[in-house]
Order: C-alpha cells, then sequence, then structure tokens
C-alpha cells in the first residue's frame, strides 16, 4: 500500500527541499555531516530518503549537547549569526537549547502567522497572551506574528490569573492564546474576580496540550467561555509551529507541508508505515535550516491521513510514546482520561496517580466537585476503559493550577 507521501510523485514538493536541505546542512553542519556522512550525496527520492537516512532522536540532541555545550553542534551557519535562544520545556527529559538565526525565525513566523490566519485572527483583534513569557519557543512566535497581522497584543506574563482576567475585560479581548487547561482556570478567575462581566472572547487558539482536538475538552471549554471557538495548534521548540486544525474538520490538524516533510513510523521498530497507519510522527524541518532537524521522532502517536489533498492528523496528537501506562492489560493514554474527565460538565481540577510500587501499577484520581461527582466520573472511567479505577472527591481550589503544560499524573515507585 502507498503512504501518503508517496501518492505524490517524487518530481512534488518534498524532495527539492530534501534535497536542498541534505546538501547545505552536510556541507556546514557539524551534527549533521556526522548523521549523514560527509560528502554522502542527497536522496534520488522520497524512498530512499526514507529507507537510508537515519533517524534523529531526542537522546541524540541532549548527548550532542552535553558533549559540546552550551549549544550542540546542530548549528548550520556561524555562531555570531544566531539572535535567538529557546529551550524546551523538559516535560519529557532533560530540557534542550535550541538557537535560531534571523531567516529562521521568520520562517517560523511566517508558519505562525498561518496558524493565525486560518484560525480568524485579523487586525483589530486584541490577542491576550495568557502565559509567562519565559524561555519556550512559541510564545514568542505567536505574539509576533499576531503583531505582523496587525492585531493589538496583550502580554500576560508576570500575571496572575486574577489579574489577567481583569486585563481581558477591561481591553475586551476578542482572542485568547493559551493551553486548554489554563483556559479552563482563567475561566474561573473571571468568574470569581470580575462577577457580572461579559466576555469579549470569540476565539480560543490553543496549543501545549492534546485537549484542543478532544471533543468533550472543546466543548467544555467552549460552554465556560460563553460560546467562543476553540481553535487548536500544535509544535515543538525542536521544530516550529507544525499544524493548524483543520476549519472544515475541527479535530483534526493540518501538517504544515511547505515547512515539514512528515511521516509515520512503527514506535517500536521505526519501520516505515502506510499513510493510513497510526504510529509515531516524524519529521524533517524544510525552511528551519540554521538549526535543521532531519527525520526527527517526536514521540508523538498519530493518526495521518490525507484529506482532500492536505495531509491530517485526524483526532490531534493522540498521545504519546512515552506516556502511554498498562495498567490490568489496558493501554492507558493520559489524553483518553482527559476526554473522559472533561464529559462530565461538573469535575472540577483533577489529578491521577500511578502506583507502581506493587506488583502490578494501579491508576487513582482526584476530582474538584462533590461525592456524585466522584462516583459518575469512576462510572465513566470504568465504561470507557473497561477497568475500575478509584475516584476521590477533593474540595474546589484543592488542586495545583498550571499556567503552561499541565502536569496532572503523578508516580509513586
Amino acid at each position: 500500500m502507498a503512504s501518503a507521501e508517496s501518492s505524490r510523485t517524487d518530481s512534488g514538493a518534498p524532495l527539492p527541499a530534501l534535497r536542498a536541505l541534505w546538501t547545505e546542512v552536510v556541507e556546514s553542519n557539524p551534527f549533521q555531516r556526522r548523521k549523514l556522512g560527509a560528502g554522502t550525496p542527497p536522496p534520488h527520492s522520497l524512498d530512499a530518503f526514507r529507507r537510508d537516512t537515519p533517524f534523529t532522536t531526542k537522546a541524540d540532541l541532549v548527548e550532542d549537547q552535553n558533549l559540546r555545550p552550551p549549544y550542540g553542534s546542530n548549528l548550520t551557519e556561524p555562531l555570531e549569526r544566531y539572535t535567538r535562544c529557546h529551550q524546551t520545556s523538559g516535560t519529557h527529559g532533560a530540557p534542550l537549547r535550541w538557537l535560531d538565526t534571523p531567516g529562521s525565525w521568520s520562517a517560523m513566523t511566517d508558519d505562525w502567522e498561518t496558524v493565525l490566519r486560518v484560525a480568524g485572527v485579523g487586525a483589530g483583534d486584541r490577542v491576550l497572551f495568557a502565559f509567562s513569557f519565559g524561555p519556550f519557543l512559541g510564545f514568542w512566535l505567536a505574539f509576533e506574528a499576531a503583531q505582523r497581522i496587525g492585531a493589538l497584543c496583550l502580554a500576560g506574563g508576570g500575571m496572575s490569573s486574577e489579574l489577567r482576567a481583569r486585563v481581558a475585560v477591561e481591553h475586551a479581548c476578542t482572542v485568547l492564546c493559551c493551553t486548554p487547561t489554563y483556559a479552563f482556570h482563567l475561566a474561573e478567575a473571571l468568574r470569581a474576580t470580575q462577577p457580572g462581566s461579559a466576555s469579549t472572547v470569540r476565539l480560543i487558539v490553543v496549543a501545549g496540550e492534546p485537549g484542543g482536538s478532544l471533543p468533550a475538552v472543546r466543548e467544555r471549554l467552549s460552554a465556560v467561555w460563553h460560546g467562543a471557538r476553540v481553535f487548536d495548534h500544535h509544535g515543538m521548540t525542536e521544530v516550529g509551529p507544525v499544524t493548524h486544525e483543520d476549519p472544515h474538520c475541527p479535530g483534526n490538524l493540518v501538517v504544515l507541508e511547505s515547512s515539514f516533510f512528515a511521516e509515520v513510523v512503527d514506535p517500536s521498530s521505526g519501520t516505515p508505515l502506510p499513510g493510513d497507519a497510526d504510529g509515531e510522527l516524524v519529521l524533517t524541518t524544510l525552511r528551519r535550516t540554521a538549526s535543521p532537524l532531519i527525520r526527527y521522532r517526536t514521540g508523538d502517536l498519530v493518526r495521518m491521513r490525507r484529506i482532500n489533498g492536505r495531509l491530517c492528523l485526524v483526532g490531534g496528537i493522540l498521545g504519546r510514546v512515552d506516556d502511554m501506562v498498562i495498567v490490568r492489560g489496558v493501554n492507558v493514554y493520559p489524553s483518553a482520561v482527559d476526554q473522559i474527565v472533561r464529559s462530565q460538565s461538573d469535575a472540577g481540577e483533577y489529578r491521577v496517580t500511578l502506583d507502581e510500587r506493587g506488583h502490578l501499577p494501579e491508576l487513582s484520581v482526584e476530582v474538584e466537585g462533590s461525592a456524585g461527582v466522584a462516583a459518575r466520573l469512576a462510572d465513566a472511567l470504568r465504561a470507557s476503559l473497561a477497568i475500575r479505577i478509584p475516584v476521590t472527591a477533593v474540595p474546589p481550589g484543592t488542586l495545583p493550577r498550571h499556567d503552561l503544560k499541565a502536569r496532572r499524573w503523578q508516580r509513586r515507585r
């Protein structure tokens, strides 16, 4: 069966871009030269590229930065040409530092501009960026892209949730940009500190967590924001903005193919899979050439399909290879639990504990709400996952709130 990518002929857009990238990095990028082989000619076809080109993993990048601190050697240009330094969150291992030249930064800003324009952001919108402006890449890109469009941009760094709620009201913000988790928390703060204030937010652009493509999360988030539209996007510090929501099919993410060559591989073996198979997303950056990645194993599990000529991740990011846990023979992903919790309209914040101290791992859940809420959630988890998971009710406001990626899962070993 032909893959979604090979259904386009090798005379299509990806191959010339891949060959140009290959030639550039083999000549001047030490990290890529070691990976690909000095003097190795570029691949003559997409099949040859998939067959013969080694993967890049996060472990490779961490080792390179440890051996050649502080930035490693994945640099195509002289160090003095780099003007931006960002860092991964460290959610899934050691954080990475990432450098960009003005050219690579501009290419990624182009992609974020596409994300915002497809979402419907335009001149005259007032956009609240409700997160701290730390070393993470996406916040800065989104802010600059919105400025390009002509929107009024409001930075929410260094503010409490209460103050951000006040800013949203006083500036009559029309667009909110944050994680799905924080959008829920900001809605709580708005109700608590600005009672009676009518929200003017019509659009919530979310990223950083899979929830933006989960139907139950989207519906509930829209409800707490009085009907605002939820628009999903995903990206990574290592590669930049990767997808935007399909406006005609919410819940699917469209790959920005002008900037990426995307593949799906078997998570266990690394074997390339047909385009209609589920597997791990592998990306090659085509425009971020100053700090490129070639066949980067993202760790994201996806269902990739070509729909109406566009490469889509159906259902968004389904989970992560390293996030899945096996409980009594059942594969459990955090995104599945999130979908079930958010389907309970009266369930508040929650926390999951994975206890690995016994012979077999066990899950338990704490949820803000009444005993009845906990009982209904336990029934929903059992019905969906076919395992019994104890659920305990805790008072509202008990569990931690997160500005960035939520860390709701804790392990006991």
